[in-house]
C-alpha cells in the first residue's frame, strides 16, 4: 500500500464512523477522469485491503466532448493499469442537459452494478460541490430538502436497492486536487469544466471564489456544514410526517385527509403531509403554491377548494376532511 497520509485517515474514519462502505463490499466507483474521481479511485483502491473489498470501474461517455473516446480510453487504460475491472457506457444519443446526464449515468450505474453483482456505486461529490449544490438550489427556491443537498447515501432509483454513497462529502477540492498532485495522478482535464453558460460552473469558478474572497473565507465549509445539518432535521421532519400522514388519512379512501389530525400539528409538519398527500393524487410533484393552496384549506370553511391543479385535480373541504377530485 502507499505511505498512509491524513487523507487516507480521514477517509478511513469517515468510512467507520459512518458504516458506509462495510467489509467484503463489492463496490463500483464513478470515475469520470477528473481528479475528485480519481483521488476516490485511489484512496479506495489504498484501503481495500483493510476492509476486504472487491473494487470495479464505471466510466460514463456522454459523446459530448470531441475528446470523448479518448477520456474513456484513458479511464479504461488506469483500470488495467491499477488492475481493476473498468466498464464504459456509451451514450447512444447525448443528453440534452445536465439533468438528462446525470438520470443517465445512474441509469448505466444501476445497469452495471446489477449485471457484474456490485452491491454499492460511489462518487467523487466532495464538500464543494455539496456547498455549490445547496446555493444552486436555494436560488432555485427549494425548500430545506432541496438544501440538504448531497446525502451521504441515497437508492440509484426508486425501484432499485443498491445505494449511491459519496464518502468524500468531508474532503474539498482543494484537498482531492492535493491528493492528485501528492501521487501524480494522470488527472483528465475536462475544458467543459471552465464554460460559464453551465449554471453550476458559473457557481464554481465566479459565484464561490467571491463568496471566499469578500463575504467569508470558509464560506464553502460552512455552507456543506449547513447541508449536514439539514440532513438530519430534513429526515426527521419527514418520519414526524409519516406517522401524520398515516393518522389522518382516511384507509377507505386515499383521496382524503382527516383536516382535524392536521390542525393538531406545526405548519411545517401540515405543509410536509399535505405534499406526501398531493404526491400520491397528482401526476407530478407538487410546487410551492399548489400546497399551500391545500394547507389553506385546513381552517376553511366547508365546501371551499382549490383551483384546479395538474390533470384537473383539486381539492375541497367536505366537512372535516380535505378531499381530492376531479374537477
Amino acid at each position: 500500500m502507499t505511505d498512509w497520509s491524513d487523507r487516507h485517515a480521514k477517509l478511513h474514519q469517515t468510512l467507520k464512523a459512518r458504516s458506509l462502505l462495510p467489509p467484503n463490499s463489492r463496490i463500483l466507483i464513478a470515475v469520470s477522469g477528473g481528479q475528485d474521481s480519481l483521488c476516490l479511485l485511489k484512496l479506495l483502491l489504498d484501503l481495500r485491503s483493510r476492509f476486504d473489498w472487491q473494487l470495479g470501474v464505471a466510466h460514463c461517455d456522454h459523446q459530448w466532448r470531441s475528446d470523448a473516446t479518448a477520456n474513456a480510453a484513458h479511464v479504461r487504460s488506469l483500470g488495467q493499469a491499477w488492475d481493476v475491472p473498468c466498464f464504459v457506457e456509451t451514450a447512444a444519443i447525448p443528453p440534452s442537459g445536465e439533468a438528462a446526464a446525470r438520470h443517465w449515468r445512474y441509469e448505466c450505474f444501476q445497469r452495471v452494478a446489477q449485471a457484474e453483482n456490485f452491491d454499492r456505486v460511489v462518487t467523487g461529490h466532495t464538500a464543494t460541490d455539496r456547498a455549490e449544490t445547496l446555493l444552486y438550489n436555494l436560488v432555485r427556491g427549494s425548500g430545506s430538502d432541496g438544501l440538504q443537498s448531497l446525502g451521504w447515501a441515497r437508492s440509484l432509483s426508486a425501484d432499485c436497492v443498491i445505494p449511491l454513497v459519496r464518502p468524500l462529502l468531508e474532503f474539498t477540492r482543494a484537498e482531492t486536487a492535493q491528493v492528485c498532485q501528492d501521487y501524480r495522478l494522470p488527472v483528465w482535464e475536462d475544458a467543459t469544466n471552465q464554460q460559464v453558460d453551465y449554471a453550476r460552473n458559473r457557481i464554481r469558478l465566479e459565484i464561490m471564489p467571491q463568496l471566499a474572497q469578500h463575504l467569508n473565507p470558509r464560506s464553502t465549509e460552512h455552507l456543506a456544514q449547513t447541508a449536514e445539518l439539514l440532513t438530519a432535521e430534513v429526515e426527521y421532519l419527514e418520519l414526524q410526517a409519516q406517522a401524520i400522514y398515516q393518522q389522518a388519512i382516511d384507509p377507505a379512501d386515499p383521496r382524503r385527509l382527516d383536516r382535524r389530525v392536521l390542525r393538531s400539528v406545526h405548519l411545517a409538519l401540515q405543509r410536509r403531509v399535505i405534499r406526501q398527500f398531493l404526491q400520491q393524487q397528482l401526476p407530478q410533484s407538487p410546487n410551492f403554491a399548489q400546497i399551500e393552496a391545500v394547507v389553506g384549506l385546513i381552517e376553511a370553511p366547508n365546501r371551499s377548494q382549490t383551483s384546479t391543479f395538474g390533470g384537473g385535480l383539486a381539492v375541497r373541504v367536505v366537512d372535516r376532511v380535505l378531499e381530492c377530485f376531479k374537477g
